[in-house]
């Protein structure tokens, strides 16, 4: 079964990303891209190494979504006339679904038909999984470097951040003092309206 579901999820996985390159629709190719992780997921979950498989789906596919909503942003993109497709698409995105359910499956049974032989520790009980141990050495023995990874992060987003904080002339930009400060005689203004007549 092990075999089988290796098979049938890197045959995916190499269409899958064949497709990438070769869709012409970039939002095509993220949804190939998507689908090419999940793959890769499973392989990893066939592996055992579930945290990995779990890595890869929250920060690579959770990463690839918010790429693909920025793609939808700032592409010219006729909404009216992507409706109008919408049910030219729906059998292609239905077998799409029904590819990843069936991975998922498929996955599920290869995992739970084997069983999987819990090793030891020195005093007879049951050793911690893969995640626990990785977090046990990633926050004991190598704290002091993870802490510094994050704190690379922290200054690059700062200086991202500084690098496009520009102060041009003649753009608005809000100033919180002036808002909280202002008074209700200068944010209010009382009109005389007389019948019949409209504000001029």
């Amino acid at each position: 079964m092990l075999a089988i579901a290796f098979y049938v999820l890197a045959a995916i996985a190499v269409i899958s990303a064949f497709a990438v390159i070769a869709a012409r629709n970039p939002v095509h190719s993220v949804l190939f891209l998507i689908l090419t992780f999940f793959t890769a997921a499973g392989l990893f979950v066939l592996l055992g190494a579930e945290f990995l498989a779990m890595l890869l789906v929250v920060v690579y596919v959770g990463a690839v979504a918010v790429l693909f909503l920025f793609v939808v942003m700032m592409l010219d993109v006729d909404f009216a006339e992507m409706k109008k497709g919408f049910l030219q698409y729906l059998p292609a995105g239905a077998l799409v679904a029904l590819v990843l359910l069936g991975e998922l499956g498929l996955v599920a049974g290869a995992a739970m038909s084997v069983p999987v032989p819990i090793p030891l520790a020195s005093d007879g009980q049951a050793a911690v999984t893969n995640a626990e141990a990785i977090g046990q050495v990633l926050y004991t023995e190598y704290l002091l470097v993870f802490q510094l990874a994050g704190l690379v992060l922290f200054v690059a987003m700062i200086g991202a951040i500084v690098l496009t904080l520009r102060r041009r002339p003649g753009v608005k930009k809000q100033d919180i003092a002036a808002q909280v400060g202002r008074k209700r005689s200068e944010g209010v203004e009382l009109k005389d309206i007389r019948p019949g007549q409209g504000l001029g």
